[in-house]
Formats: C-alpha cells, structure tokens, sequence
C-alpha cells in the first residue's frame, strides 16, 4: 500500500504515541494485533489524511477510534466531527468507542467491528 507523503514531525508523534496506549487502546490492540480478529491486519496509531488514528484495517478501509470521556465536550466533538467526515471523504469507515465500552465489553467491541468489516460468523 503506497503510504502519503507525511512530515517527520507527524510520524514521529504517532510512534510516540504508540508507546503511551490508554488501557483502552492496549485491550483492543491485544485483540486486533497479529491479525486475531478474524484475520483482519490492523495497524495502530496510524498516520491518515493528516490525522493519527487510534486503529487501522487498510485492506478494509476502517478506522476504529477508542474515546475517552473528554471527547463528549462539544469542541471536541465537533473536531471529531470533522475528522470523521474527512476520513469518511476518502473511503474510510469509521467507528468509536468509549474507553468505558471496550473496557467493560470488548467482546461485543470486536463483534461490532467484524460486522463493519463485512466478516459473518462467531469471533
């Protein structure tokens, strides 16, 4: 997959930021790593359109965002807003979860994202 052009600075904050995962992000990326979900490859902290992305399916085009609670204030929502509208411009799917979500429900989490990947069938 031919990667975009992207400024050191930027990939330098997402492989900072690979290193300091929420609990949340850690807990789903212990399913999705090494393609455990269903086959599905997912990348993390993953540079697109100018943004860094929590998770990644590129042969799928799904982005899935891990939420903390700071994300239901209004500006921030509205940033999220805009993020998602851009992704979604360039053929990405995008999902969020709230950290609380995955924490307590992974199961259901990783169902959720089967099903956008277009996968049928137990995990």
């Amino acid at each position: 997959m031919p990667h975009t052009p992207l400024p050191p600075r930027h990939r330098a904050n997402a492989k900072s930021m690979r290193r300091v995962m929420t609990d949340a992000e850690l807990k789903l990326w212990n399913e999705l790593r090494a393609h455990r979900l269903m086959g599905l490859g997912f990348r993390r902290q993953f540079p697109i359109a100018g943004y860094i992305v929590d998770f990644a399916c590129p042969e799928k085009r799904l982005v899935v965002e891990v939420d903390g609670s700071q994300h239901g204030d209004a500006g921030l929502a509205e940033a999220d807003g805009s993020r998602t509208s851009r992704l979604e411009q360039d053929g990405w799917t995008v999902l969020r979860f709230w950290n609380d979500d995955v924490i307590r429900d992974i199961d259901n989490v990783c169902q959720h994202i089967v099903i956008t990947a277009g996968l049928a069938g137990p995990i």
